[in-house]
């Protein structure tokens, strides 16, 4: 189903109740993108016979609540919402992975946890007294994501997080590619959609990469790892492409860093050598094991190599992606803008941005609408619709 089919049917239905967005620290620019997505068509509808009552509050120059959160000079802080949220349908941003907003302790500059993040999540919930009609987070990046399982006597962060929120009065979370869905299984009364960006991800990569032919003769999906395995070869059967992996031997007989050093990574799969090949993965953390399985394949002899991952935390800098790029190890790497980007990684030669703004944004209204995700979750027929139009060079 098409972008404007879903808005048209919006106009059928009855918004759950006033939309109202908060952004929480870090989150302005998103929350910004989607408000003008949804003001602008709100706008452009022309809702016939609308019972004035029902639809009080839907056109507005905005839907973002104004709130702050003032912090004392101790570190501690409050939220504080300066308009009301009484029978709103409520909308929280919340980007726990932004390094870049700081705060003062005790006169230093400190820059957010993911942890101060999640507390500031929990703090504008509280501000809102349970006079919302319905609470969704839409958290990009899972608070804890990866700490979705217990390995011997381990804290299980994820599903403890989830938890509270539901208990907070919390009624939907939206994420986008968790690192393992399954951590869901903590809230099972609640909503919780795993959202996958596959169609921003193809349609960039077949803006930015003019050239690349998909077929089975020409490129490939590679899985950095077996965890990846369901997400590639969602992408592998989409394109119609084949799919090759990798499997990370480790040293089971000691821990750094909390978890088992890897020694190599083996390749499974058909020859890759003439091929553009693209790695798959949900995110680029510090880049070791991208870079590692990209020099893999180039030695395989492939043709052209490129990064897609959902986020890009890039937490050991930059420089060793430069490195990279200059030993001609990969030719571009693509992530999300779902969570926190620096303006240097912007600007560099070998790294392309996916917008996926106006995809949350239809996600929010038509919640907000109180409609069917489905078609929203399931993008098939768009990527389907985005590959002809490509192979028949209208894009």
């Amino acid at each position: 189903m098409s972008d404007n089919k879903v808005l048209e049917e919006q106009m059928l239905s009855v918004p759950v109740g006033q939309l109202g967005i908060i952004a929480l620290p870090g989150c302005e620019e998103m929350a910004q993108s989607i408000d003008e997505y949804i003001v602008k068509w709100r706008k452009e509808r022309a809702i016939m016979e609308k019972d004035p009552l029902a639809f009080a509050g839907y056109e507005k120059d905005s839907y973002i609540i104004d709130i702050s959160f003032p912090r004392f000079g101790s570190g501690e802080g409050k939220a504080s919402l300066n308009h009301t949220v009484r029978g709103y349908d409520i909308f929280i941003l919340c980007d726990c992975f932004n390094y870049g907003v700081r705060y003062k302790m005790y006169g230093m500059e400190v820059p957010m946890s993911p942890d101060d993040h999640f507390a500031n999540l929990k703090r504008a919930i509280s501000a809102i007294e349970g006079k919302a009609r319905r609470i969704t987070v839409l958290m990009p990046m899972l608070y804890e994501g990866r700490q979705h399982k217990r390995s011997s006597r381990e804290s299980l962060d994820c599903a403890q997080a989830l938890q509270e929120l539901a208990s907070m009065g919390v009624d939907n979370i939206l994420t986008f590619d968790a690192h393992d869905p399954r951590v869901q299984n903590a809230i099972p009364l609640k909503g919780f959609e795993c959202i996958q960006p596959s169609y921003q991800l193809i349609k960039a990569m077949v803006k930015n990469i003019p050239d690349i032919k998909i077929d089975k003769e020409h490129l490939m999906i590679i899985s950095p790892d077996e965890g990846g395995m369901g997400r590639c070869i969602y992408f592998s059967n989409i394109l119609g492409v084949e799919l090759g992996m990798f499997y990370k031997r480790r040293d089971f007989s000691r821990i750094v860093d909390g978890r088992n050093p890897i020694i190599a990574h083996e390749f499974l799969g058909d020859s890759v050598e003439g091929m553009d090949v693209v790695i798959v993965d949900d995110m680029i953390s510090s880049g070791e094991s991208m870079i590692e399985v990209a020099s893999k394949l180039r030695e395989l002899g492939a043709r052209r190599i490129f990064l897609v991952a959902t986020f890009g935390l890039f937490c050991n800098g930059l420089e060793v992606f430069d490195q990279a790029y200059a030993d001609g190890i990969f030719d571009k790497v693509f992530t999300t803008n779902l969570i926190y980007r620096t303006k240097e990684l912007k600007e560099r030669d070998w790294y392309c941005e996916v917008n996926t703004y106006k995809y949350i944004a239809l996600f929010t209204d038509t919640l907000n609408h109180d409609m069917s995700v489905c078609q929203l979750l399931a993008p098939a027929d768009k990527i389907h619709a985005l590959l002809e139009k490509y192979n028949a060079g209208q894009l």
